[in-house]
């Protein structure tokens, strides 16, 4: 190949990025609030958080779109009871998200796999880089008015991918009230400052279990981490989450039902944490 050839090649590749960029931000332009729901760790139930959260806000009447950006580990298909794949848009090279509720749309890699669910992503930082921006230039997402992002734990490439793509998403940092999660939160709240990502606040998750028989509060791990270092960090405590038998269950069949009864404590909470995102986005918003 010519010296010629390849600065052609590498002039076509350039022109193929400046307009993906364009497409990204055209699409980015038509979603009012973007939302990264993150963690420092794994099993703190960020992607539960994440699912409820664009549940309950689609439930409220507000258009919705769910990004599973988990690329090695996406969860939300099978917490939503999701089946089938995208469809094609209406433009060239474009595909619809998965339809949820009438206001709601999903899209995860689990829904481009195939039959072969269980199969593994084994890709380099490049490739899942790609893979995050085209979720969002190559979808035809609606006029939303939030598009939560489900984000692998850590601060590894996928999350900079994100606030790098998303400059206007906001982060919202699942934790468990153990010190060793409290730790690597600490880690994903300094993440967001050196990426200059504004933070919502934090949920505190497992947040002691509630007696079936007496009725009191059991501290499996501890309590109060949470508030502790949102006091220390100066940020929001969005609120704390109970554990709740229910959301395995509902998890393991794909429903989100548990989110319809509002005598469960785990739901009351919820509930409260919605409406703090709400008043946050909106006041950012005005």
């Amino acid at each position: 190949m010519t010296d010629e050839n390849k600065g052609s090649g590498v002039s076509s590749q350039q022109d193929q990025h400046d307009q993906q960029d364009m497409e990204i931000k055209d699409r980015l332009n038509q979603i009012k609030n973007k939302i990264l729901v993150m963690s420092g760790k794994g099993g703190v139930g960020k992607s539960s958080v994440a699912a409820y959260l664009s549940v309950s806000l689609a439930k409220r009447g507000y258009k919705v779109g769910l990004m599973d950006v988990d690329l090695h580990g996406p969860s939300i298909p099978r917490m939503l009871g999701l089946k089938g794949g995208i469809r094609p848009g209406t433009t060239e090279g474009k595909a619809h998200p998965i339809k949820y509720m009438p206001n709601m749309e999903v899209i995860s890699i689990e829904s481009l796999m195939g039959d072969n669910k269980d199969s593994a992503t084994i890709w380099r930082g490049p490739l899942k880089i790609g893979v995050i921006r085209q979720f969002i230039s190559d979808i035809e997402w609606s006029d939303l008015d939030y598009l939560v992002i489900d984000s692998p734990p850590g601060t590894g490439d996928e999350p900079l991918t994100v606030a790098q793509t998303i400059p206007d998403a906001k982060a919202l940092i699942v934790t468990t009230p153990q010190e060793i999660s409290l730790a690597d939160v600490r880690k994903s709240i300094n993440f967001c400052r050196q990426v200059n990502m504004v933070m919502l606040g934090l949920v505190e998750n497992m947040s002691g279990l509630k007696c079936p028989h007496c009725g009191k509060m059991i501290e499996i791990f501890k309590t109060h981490g949470g508030i502790l270092t949102a006091e220390k960090e100066g940020m929001n405590l969005l609120g704390t989450l109970p554990m709740e038998p229910n959301v395995v269950i509902n998890g393991d069949i794909g429903s989100m039902d548990i989110l319809d009864n509002n005598d469960i404590l785990l739901t009351q909470e919820f509930n409260k944490i919605v409406d703090q995102v709400i008043s946050l986005t909106e006041k950012a918003e005005g």
